[in-house]
């Protein structure tokens, strides 16, 4: 029987007081790529949100990775997130610091502590992200295309069981987008890594086809491509 990484249940998702969605139903198996769509405000970045902690959950049922979102507080986010890998469509690397060191500060700070291990850590998943050589190069000498692998490379730092890449490719030319789709794509294969990706690029959905989610509405359906 497939392993669920990811359940909602009749969730209710606030910005602050405000509600953004209402009763979502959403269920993610493990190894799954799922595309989130909807139009720009619909309430994609708020249900990213609260699956990584940043938003709580108030109303409703949510699991990811084996921690329920209800239960959610400041101690437990740190550990949520090690579960978890999130790639931006902005990166938000550390640009006075070369990509090594982007790496170590976040395995530093999620409690790796033997240097040799870091080190052996950070060369797997430059070499999974096909960026061996650019290890001491500064992320912002680096082109849009690199800077994203870098931003994957990152996500996948502690082995995560779930991916959230918000628009990835949002800021990216249509032949760097197909590296990275194929990138996202293969690493979710072999690692068996569940993959929830917003984006609006529907020339992604059509040559990569993989489930559809749509934001609609105030809440989420399940969607087909004619």
């Amino acid at each position: 029987m497939p392993e669920t990484i990811l359940s909602l249940e009749n969730a209710n998702i606030y910005q602050a007081k405000t509600p953004v969605l209402h009763d979502v139903n959403l269920k993610i198996e493990k190894g799954e790529f799922v595309y989130l769509i909807g139009k720009t405000g619909s309430g994609k970045s708020s249900l990213l949100k609260t699956l990584y902690g940043e938003l709580p959950l108030k109303e409703g049922e949510g699991m990811v990775a084996g921690f329920d979102l209800r239960q959610m507080n400041l101690k437990k986010i740190p550990f949520l997130r090690r579960k978890m890998g999130i790639v931006f469509q902005d990166f938000k690397l550390l640009t006075d610091r070369n990509v090594y060191d982007n790496l170590d500060f976040v395995l530093r700070a999620t409690g790796w502590d033997d240097k040799n291990k870091r080190k052996a850590r950070i060369e797997e998943v430059l070499d999974m992200v096909h960026l061996p050589a650019k290890s001491y190069k500064k992320t912002y000498e680096m082109s849009g295309g690199e800077q994203q692998r870098v931003d994957i490379a990152r996500a996948l730092l502690n082995n995560p069981e779930l991916i959230l890449a918000d628009e990835p490719t949002g800021n990216l030319d249509p032949e760097t987008t197909e590296v990275i789709m194929e990138l996202l794509l293969t690493i979710s294969a072999e690692t068996q890594a569940s993959v929830l990706m917003a984006t609006h690029d529907y020339s992604i959905l059509q040559k990569y086809p993989n489930r559809i989610v749509r934001v609609e509405s105030n809440t989420v359906h399940e969607h087909q491509m004619l």
